[in-house]
């Protein structure tokens, strides 16, 4: 593990206070916000920033505050832990809490922030499909103004995101709460924690009342692109569709075939294909019955934690 050379560090107390530092210094400035990315790349994978701009004195960007339209706004300081712990999360949305819980340690939650983890653009990231299927937003401010972009243009690749050097991703914009939306987030992994996700699938759906048909249908994969991504032909499979047994299967196989993972260290693409089809599937049919597996959630992650 490498030790960290000197550098400069700066704490501005203002969204546009950080974007004229890093204007006025110039590049190789890196922003800091849980650090649980950056202290990594800076120890052990031979990132060497000439600066550094802690966003940690910005009080605007942590919180997650609901809209008088029933929208969310989360600041991008917002740890994993205030996601998994929120109770309007835990109330409206709870396969997001779940999905921020999978991440690292309890140690690594109190740290790790929602913005730093977007503005990272892992492709395996937990709360990436989640807010996929939410049809979640970004908040981006440099010193141009401020712009809005949908969080699936968002990305660009591995590490890549739509921000320019000087900009700063300050808020997830999340729409309007649909009453009777049911949703699931399935992370595969073989350990039991800590883990990067092999592969991840969040799924939303709104079923009609009576007949329990699918109305929408969103389904999110993570780990099996070079971004997070929508599998839409599979949520075609679905969309006015009474859900069963065997049409879930069917938005599985379609899953699969739409996803286009690598095979590297840790998985072949075959076996990701796989465990797109077989956990889709599952997330689909616990979604719709209305819990989150046989085992309660919260139960699985005391015994694991």
């Amino acid at each position: 593990m490498k030790r960290p050379e000197p550098l400069e560090i700066f704490q501005p107390s203002s969204v546009r206070e950080a974007s004229t530092i890093l204007h006025e210094k110039g590049p190789g400035g890196r922003f800091f916000a849980g650090g649980t990315d950056l202290l990594i790349a800076i120890k052990e994978k031979g990132l060497v920033p000439k600066y550094i701009v802690d966003l940690k004195r910005i009080p605007a960007l942590s919180g997650i505050r609901e809209q008088p339209d029933g929208g969310l706004i989360i600041g991008a300081l917002t740890t994993m832990r205030e996601l998994e712990t929120s109770p309007i999360l835990c109330q409206r949305y709870p396969f997001l809490a779940q999905s921020a819980a999978e991440v690292g340690s309890i140690q690594i939650r109190n740290r790790a922030t929602i913005g730093g983890n977007m503005a990272n653009a892992t492709p395996s990231a937990d709360v990436a499909p989640a807010l996929l299927v939410l049809e979640a937003r970004t908040k981006i401010v440099g010193m141009d103004g401020e712009r809005v972009i949908e969080l699936e243009k968002f990305f660009r690749g591995p590490g890549q995101t739509e921000m320019g050097p000087e900009e700063i991703l300050t808020e997830i914009l999340i729409p309007p709460f649909q009453p009777g939306l049911v949703g699931e987030y399935i992370k595969f992994s073989p350990r039991e924690m800590m883990d990067l996700a092999y592969i991840g699938v969040a799924v939303t759906l709104l079923l009609s009342e009576k007949e329990k048909r699918c109305e929408e249908v969103r389904i999110a994969l993570g780990a099996v692109s070079p971004t997070p991504m929508r599998a839409r032909k599979a949520e075609a499979v679905l969309t006015n569709q009474i859900l069963t047994q065997e049409l879930a299967e069917q938005a599985g196989e379609e899953a699969s075939r739409e996803c286009k993972p690598i095979s590297d260290v840790r998985s072949s693409a075959d076996y990701r294909r796989e465990m797109v089809r077989v956990n889709t599937k599952r997330a689909l049919l616990n979604a719709a019955a209305g819990h989150n597996g046989a085992t309660p959630w919260a139960y699985r992650r005391d015994k694991r934690y």
